[in-house]
């Protein structure tokens, strides 16, 4: 198998022509349940292989951009060095005018990521697609948990959340109600997605925890919640999102895949190239 994402040809995965890079970020150094989220890269590459090329919806083939596959970073260090690696890496890329997407791993990864991205980008929002509010501010010893994400994030940057149906209170204190749109309110309605558009600014970056799925289609996850959106209510949020805003970069963490059960790993794949079709149709 190629290992590139995608299997694609290899004129369309040079690091020098291509307009994209995937960088896996192999990493479970907080998960606090279920382990096996460094994994996630490797099964969303494998899965990515079997997908075909043409998207239909916008008849177009995202991969003739160029896709770029990295070398995953990886290892067991403590998740404030493992962020500060995946910062330095994000900025090289970006300061070559590359549209990362950062692949995880738990969501402690993302956080360097979007660091990196606030560098770049003065006025950047930064919108969080997850079943958790991740805004503890230290959790079991380390303010980089991933239960501590969205609050690190909140330092440097401000944050819009989708798709939130669990939390512990003591995250109430340091939860923004009004930029906040809990699942049990948008299940059933999309018409929530312009009040999302409006409070974006020009430049998004979009961080996709995979529990923000239902786990009916989404099992996968270290940290699974009933009561997720589904595939086509997060693609009408992330296609209206890349029509209205500029999209500068985005991830996907917390795949933990399953040996026996590889849909998943496939979902997470084609979200992926879903946001790529959606990001250069535009």
């Amino acid at each position: 198998m190629n290992p590139n994402f995608g299997d694609i040809e290899d004129k369309y995965c040079q690091p020098e022509t291509a307009k994209v890079v995937i960088l896996p970020v192999a990493y479970d150094g907080t998960s606090t349940w279920i382990k096996g989220a460094d994994k996630g890269p490797a099964a969303i590459i494998e899965a990515s292989a079997n997908m075909e090329l043409y998207d239909i919806e916008t008849d177009s083939e995202p991969y003739k951009n160029g896709i770029y596959t990295a070398n995953a970073i990886t290892g067991n260090w403590p998740p404030e060095e493992m962020t500060q690696d995946v910062r330095q890496k994000v900025a090289d890329y970006i300061s070559q005018n590359k549209f990362v997407v950062t692949v995880g791993g738990e969501h402690s990864v993302s956080i360097g990521a979007i660091k990196a991205y606030t560098k770049k980008y003065a006025n950047l929002t930064v919108l969080q697609l997850d079943a958790h509010a991740d805004l503890r501010d230290e959790y079991l010893g380390s303010k980089y948990n991933h239960a501590c994400v969205t609050a690190r994030v909140k330092e440097f940057c401000p944050v819009v959340q989708v798709g939130i149906r669990s939390m512990d209170i003591s995250e109430k204190a340091n939860l923004d109600a009004g930029r906040v749109f809990f699942a049990k309110d948008i299940y059933n309605d999309k018409s929530y997605i312009d009040g999302v558009i409006e409070m974006l600014s020009a430049q998004v970056y979009i961080t996709i925890d995979l529990d923000v799925f239902d786990p009916s289609i989404m099992p996968s996850t270290g940290t699974p919640e009933p009561g997720g959106l589904l595939w086509y209510d997060i693609l009408a949020l992330l296609k209206a999102v890349c029509k209205n805003k500029d999209v500068v970069g985005f991830d996907v963490v917390e795949l933990c895949p399953n040996k026996n059960n590889k849909a998943p790993d496939f979902l997470a794949a084609k979200v992926i190239y879903k946001m790529l079709a959606y990001k250069f149709a535009n």
